[in-house]
C-alpha cells in the first residue's frame, strides 16, 4: 500500500492469517507452511500531528515510548474478552470527538472518529440558554438529560447570565430539548459508520460507552432505544489498588495506556521502526 504524504503507520492489527490452503487462522505461531499471508487493520495518523503531541508531552516532563490510538487504549481497560469475541462497539466520548472501535471475532475490524463530543453538548447549552460556557458545563453535568422520557418532573434551575445581567430561571425540560437532538445526531453518525463498514448486524454484545461524555444522563438509554442492543457505561479495570477517583469513564484511556504499555513490554529487545517493524512486532506479540 502507498501512504499519502505526511501519513505514518500507527498500528498494524492482525485479523486472521492464511497458511498455504488453510484460512481463518487466529494464531500462526508454531505452524509449518510455505506461504503465510494475513489480513490486517492498519491505523495511520498525521505525522505532523503525532509529533506535535509527542513534543507537548515531552515538554511536560513525560518521556514518550510509543503512541497508541485512543479507543484501542481505552478498550484495554473497558472491553471484556467475551465482548470482543461476540462483537461489540466501543464509543469513547471525549471533548471534541467520539472515538469508535469495533470488535468481532476477538479482533479489531473497524476504527473511526465521529466529529461530535462532550464539548458540543456544552456549547449547545451555552448558546441555547445564553449562559457562559463554564456555567453550561456545570448545568450539563448536574441536570442535563439526553432522553426527555426519563424526566420524572420539570423543575426550575437558576443559571447565570452573560455579562452583568442578573441570574435567570429555566426548567429541566428546556435542557433536554437542547441536549437530546445533539445526542441523537451523535448516535445516528455512529449507526451510519457501522452501516458503511457493514458491521451493524455483527455486534450482538452491543455498545460500550466510556470517556467523560458517557456521564450524560439518559445517553445509555437513548442508545439502547436507537440500536436495540445492550448498552453499558464502562469504567476502567485491570490495575491493582485503583482508587474510586480513577475508576471513572474519563480515565479509561489513561488506565488503558498503562495496561497497553505493560502488555507490550514483554516484547524482548528494541522494537524495529517503520511499517515492516510494526509487522515484525505484530508477529512477535502474537
Amino acid at each position: 500500500m502507498t501512504l499519502p504524504e505526511d501519513r505514518e503507520v500507527l498500528h498494524v492489527l492482525p485479523q486472521e492469517f492464511f497458511l498455504d490452503a488453510q484460512d481463518n487462522i487466529r494464531d500462526a505461531i508454531g505452524m509449518v507452511g510455505v506461504r503465510l499471508e494475513a489480513n490486517v487493520h492498519i491505523v495511520t495518523a498525521s505525522g505532523t500531528a503525532t509529533q506535535n503531541i509527542v513534543t507537548a508531552v515531552n515538554r511536560a516532563g513525560v518521556r514518550v515510548d510509543d503512541t497508541v490510538l485512543e479507543p484501542l487504549a481505552a478498550a484495554e481497560a473497558c472491553v471484556t474478552q467475551d465482548e470482543r469475541e461476540l462483537g461489540c462497539s466501543l464509543l469513547d466520548i471525549g471533548g471534541g470527538t467520539t472515538e469508535m472501535l469495533v470488535f468481532t471475532g476477538g479482533v479489531v475490524r473497524h476504527t473511526a472518529a465521529i466529529p461530535v463530543g462532550g464539548d458540543h453538548f456544552t456549547n449547545d447549552l451555552a448558546v441555547g440558554l445564553r449562559t457562559p460556557v463554564p456555567e453550561a458545563e456545570k448545568i450539563k453535568r448536574h441536570y442535563a438529560c439526553a432522553w426527555r422520557e426519563l424526566l420524572d418532573q420539570d423543575f426550575p434551575i437558576e443559571i447565570a447570565s452573560v455579562g452583568d445581567r442578573p441570574p435567570r430561571t429555566i426548567f429541566a425540560r428546556m435542557l433536554s430539548e437542547i441536549v437530546e437532538p445533539r445526542a441523537q445526531e451523535l448516535l445516528m453518525l455512529v449507526r451510519d459508520e457501522l452501516r458503511r463498514a457493514g458491521l451493524e448486524s455483527q455486534i450482538p454484545a452491543g455498545i460500550v460507552l466510556t470517556g467523560g461524555g458517557a456521564h450524560l444522563r439518559g445517553l445509555a438509554e437513548l442508545s439502547d432505544r436507537i440500536f436495540n442492543l445492550p448498552v453499558r457505561i464502562a469504567v476502567p479495570r485491570g490495575l491493582g489498588a485503583m482508587s474510586e477517583d480513577v475508576s471513572r469513564p474519563e480515565y479509561s484511556t489513561a488506565v488503558g495506556l498503562v495496561l497497553y504499555g505493560a502488555r507490550t513490554r514483554r516484547l524482548a529487545g528494541a522494537r524495529p521502526t517503520g511499517f515492516m517493524g510494526k509487522l515484525k512486532s505484530m508477529f512477535a506479540g502474537a
